[in-house]
């Protein structure tokens, strides 16, 4: 799994208060799932370089990605793997999170 560091989350415009977790933090929560078996990071705006490194058999992504555009699946289809988009759970999303925090 490669997460993005901090400064390329920051640089997705997403808000300044973002990441809300740091990258080692996020890293070790991520390295907790059984089906994990390797975290790392990546700090270009795009992932292709450690696609192409570590050649996944799946890629997956937030569900606010058309898949289908994405120069990372094509990539990744290229030796056979897949590449799908996890859809979003109503109610936990960062920015859901973050409203709550400010409303208080």
């Amino acid at each position: 799994m490669a997460l993005n560091t901090d400064a390329s989350v920051k640089r997705l415009g997403k808000g300044d208060d973002r990441p809300l977790n740091q990258e080692l933090d996020r890293a070790i929560v991520m390295a907790s799932q059984e089906a994990v078996s390797l975290v790392t990071w990546f700090d270009e705006d795009t992932p292709m370089e450690i696609i192409a490194q570590i050649r996944p058999d799946i890629l997956v992504k937030g569900g606010d990605y058309d898949m289908a555009r994405l120069p990372e699946t094509t990539l990744v289809q290229s030796w056979g793997g897949h590449a799908l988009a996890l859809p979003f759970v109503a109610g936990y999303s960062t920015t859901n999170l973050v409203r709550k925090i400010r409303a208080g």
